[in-house]
């Protein structure tokens, strides 16, 4: 694709919905199957994603049940993230309820006070903030041989990147979510308001050297749509660095360098039983264009923006997955 001065093309040959070149033969099952065991097979170093560095700013803190563990976090004393439990050692007052006053977590009920060091029975975990998102380790949980720091993917530059996080929860497990992502082929057939004119470049199994010679991406050729027949095409890359994440760069087109960062956090059983799992996105734009130092700058405007179009995708990718699961749980999952 050759960079326009514009950003915008015209669609000329359109077609409706229902006329456009399925896909269900592509997407193989076994091709999906073979790209997610892959992923997980990865090592995360019992890495988890917790939330949005922006939500500690200041006093603010980060309480969100992992795996079934309480966890929260917050800034200690001396700015860096710190966080543990979110259980209180002394009568168990949950301590995503406490307040955190000049670095310091105030429990509650009974003014138990925690600056990130062990404490009255209250032990530390490890915290890492990668500017964008907050991670903690989980041993216990994970199993497995932990990392220093968790595999964070290459990104833009942050002078030069317009980043914004959403999150949203669903009735299902991680692999769930990254099956969906790993399935790029339902685009525009199961997301037509933002996605048109898609098509798999290459995928794990298809000719060798067709456009990537890593055997596990998937490159995919899109236009975004803009208004009517208005569109901009990108070419895009999924990858799975690790089991729970997927990242879309894209590498042609309007915006190259961008990333979408899907991370998976298994959250634990709801009340009935069910599994939960957070879905927690990234979008870190980026242009090389003059005008988008502008943008940067109107960044509090613009995030809610990114963040309603994400959910708008993900209101369709969360049925995907709760459906996915629901079918795995009851033996019914096709192949």
């Amino acid at each position: 694709m050759n960079r326009r001065r514009l950003p915008l093309s015209l669609r000329r040959a359109a077609v409706s919905w229902e006329r456009q070149r399925p896909t269900w033969q592509e997407a193989r099952p076994g091709l999906i199957a073979g790209a997610l065991k892959r992923a997980q097979a990865r090592p995360s170093g019992n890495w988890y994603v917790v939330g949005a560095s922006r939500a500690l700013r200041g006093d603010g803190k980060l309480a969100r049940t992992v795996a079934g563990q309480e966890v929260v976090v917050w800034r200690g004393p001396d700015g860096r993230p710190v966080g543990g439990p979110g259980v209180c050692p002394h009568l168990g007052a949950p301590l995503r309820d406490s307040p955190v006053r000049c670095g310091t977590l105030v429990c509650h009920w009974h003014g138990l006070a925690l600056d990130g060091a062990p404490y009255a029975g209250w032990s530390p975990l490890p915290v890492h903030d990668d500017g964008v998102l907050v991670w903690t380790r989980l041993d216990a949980v994970g199993g497995e041989e932990p990392l220093d720091a968790p595999v964070v993917p290459r990104r833009p530059e942050p002078a030069r990147t317009l980043t914004a996080v959403y999150t949203a929860v669903g009735v299902c497990e991680p692999e769930d979510v990254v099956a969906n992502r790993l399935d790029p082929w339902h685009g525009a057939w199961f997301h037509p308001y933002s996605f048109v004119d898609l098509t798999v470049v290459d995928a794990p199994g298809g000719p060798a050297g067709a456009v990537d010679d890593d055997p596990d991406t998937l490159t995919v050729d899109v236009s975004f749509k803009v208004a009517g027949r208005l569109v901009v095409p990108v070419r895009a890359v999924f990858t799975a660095p690790e089991p729970r994440t997927v990242v879309m760069r894209i590498t042609e087109g309007e915006g190259a360098g961008s990333v979408v960062e899907t991370h998976a956090t298994p959250l634990g059983a709801d009340g009935t039983g069910r599994p939960r799992t957070a879905v927690v996105e990234a979008v870190l734009a980026a242009s090389h264009r003059p005008g988008f130092a502008a943008a940067r700058r109107a960044a509090p405007m613009l995030r809610p923006l990114v963040r309603a179009a994400a959910a708008r995708l993900w209101r369709d990718d969360l049925a995907y997955a709760e459906r996915r699961w629901q079918l795995r749980s009851t033996g019914r999952f096709p192949g």
